[in-house]
């Protein structure tokens, strides 16, 4: 039950969290290596990165494209950075604008996101779509790397089920599992270890 909820914590996503000292944005710089060590180092320099300014406010640090990634937030107590396929950016995007205006269940968003994806206002990927992580640990700097972060790797497939997918609905030892089938936010789990 434990990986559970870490995994469900990790994809709660897409609101990054960390920082420097707590409350003040790293350097720009620090933000954006930070914020693109999940992804295969290929995707590092041409990843769009959104991180905080002096004012506390997520704003693009770099553009790019394929890919996007969040920097960690300064207000979080513990490092996280995410990066996923910009086709996923309206499904997350809404995620954040609706914690920003208060809501904070996971259900809750989720609720009013599957709700804009049937009425056709979120638009989801008719591909499957990436998403890397990191969680706990620090990065650190001097050596561009985060020592003691835990990897996650998901495969967004909207409406992907265990019968679509071959799939177990369960996590099982190393096995890559769906997540939320049948949902808009259907993914596959990848442990790190594989």
């Amino acid at each position: 039950m434990r990986i559970r909820e870490l995994l469900i914590g990790a994809l709660v996503v897409v609101t990054p969290i960390v920082t420097a000292a707590q409350g003040t944005p790293a350097p720009k710089a620090e933000q954006i290596a930070a914020a693109v060590l999940p992804l295969p180092p290929d995707f590092r320099a041409s990843a769009r990165v959104l991180g905080y300014g002096a004012d506390g406010k997520l704003s693009t640090l770099r553009e790019g494209k394929g890919m996007i990634c969040l920097a960690r937030d300064p207000k979080a107590p513990r490092f996280h950075v995410a990066c996923y396929a910009e086709s996923m950016e309206p499904f997350m995007a809404r995620g954040r604008e609706l914690r920003a205006s208060g809501v904070t269940s996971a259900a809750e968003i989720d609720t009013v996101r599957f709700r804009e994806v049937k009425s056709g206002k979120i638009v989801m990927p008719k591909f499957p779509a990436a998403l890397y992580s990191l969680t706990d640990g620090d990065f650190d700097p001097k050596t561009g790397t985060a020592p003691g972060a835990r990897h996650l790797y998901v495969v967004y497939i909207p409406y992907a089920t265990a019968e679509s997918t071959g799939l177990s609905t369960k996590p099982f030892g190393n096995q890559p599992w769906i997540m939320l089938p049948g949902t808009p936010k259907a993914h596959i789990m990848f442990t790190s270890s594989m």
